[in-house]
């Protein structure tokens, strides 16, 4: 049955915009387990704009679900992956100026790098995925890099406006879980998912986890986060 990973980058958000310490994500993270998320997603960002690296070493010692770390693959991120020991390592793109992350990796112009990465990080025995846009091509390169998991990026799908565009990116989506799952590879997904979109998604089947995090905690402020969280796993579990 399918999984939520709750993503608590914005709880940071929200603390770091005071520069104090509340909201905390740890908080966050336990009631949101507390209430069936089966994981705790977090994007460690190289310009550190939400998540603090205090945040992931608290939280490796207090999820007691999945710990998830979103993270560029540069020396950097590796490193500290590699000292602090998530169960998945999530490889996504980063630019310092987008709001949230824009697409999903090109592991076709970067396998070298990517397949050296996922090496070390596997060597470890940290699971990886890579995020992904819904592209048979990419998904190739992705298993040829020796990932466990792909997560397709959802954002193209979330901002159709009308049903032939979600329609279309549905099954490209689909698509894309088909040939993960022939391929051996695992399927997450997650960007732009919310109350009302993530139903026709959670019906294609073959998704393992959905990683979620702003349309939560948007609910979160109006309702709290038990209700905000249990109503997102119902709807993933039951669709």
């Amino acid at each position: 049955m399918a999984k939520l990973g709750l993503n608590v980058d914005h709880v940071a958000t929200v603390r770091q915009a005071r520069g104090g310490i509340e909201p905390d994500p740890i908080v966050a993270a336990a009631l949101g387990e507390m209430a069936g998320a089966e994981g705790i997603t977090i994007h460690l960002r190289e310009d550190r704009r939400h998540i603090q690296d205090r945040d992931l070493e608290i939280l490796r010692d207090t999820v007691k679900t999945k710990l998830n770390l979103e993270m560029a693959a540069t020396q950097e991120m590796i490193r500290i992956a590699l000292r602090i020991k998530p169960d998945q390592v999530t490889l996504v793109p980063e630019k310092r100026q987008e709001l949230t992350t824009e697409g999903g990796l090109d592991v076709i112009v970067n396998l070298k790098a990517i397949t050296d990465s996922v090496k070390r990080l596997r060597d470890a025995g940290i699971v990886v995925s890579i995020f992904l846009d819904p592209d048979q091509g990419q998904i190739k390169a992705a298993n040829k890099a020796g990932a466990d998991y792909i997560e397709i990026h959802t954002g193209a799908y979330a901002e159709s406006s009308d049903w032939p565009s979600k329609k279309h990116e549905l099954e490209k989506i689909d698509a894309s879980i088909r040939l993960a799952n022939k391929v051996g590879m695992g399927v997450n997904s997650g960007h732009g998912l919310n109350y009302f979109n993530i139903k026709a998604l959670a019906s294609l089947g073959g998704i393992e986890e959905y990683n979620i995090g702003h349309s939560i905690m948007a609910r979160a402020i109006l309702v709290g986060m038990d209700r905000a969280v249990r109503d997102m796993v119902e709807l993933i579990k039951y669709s």
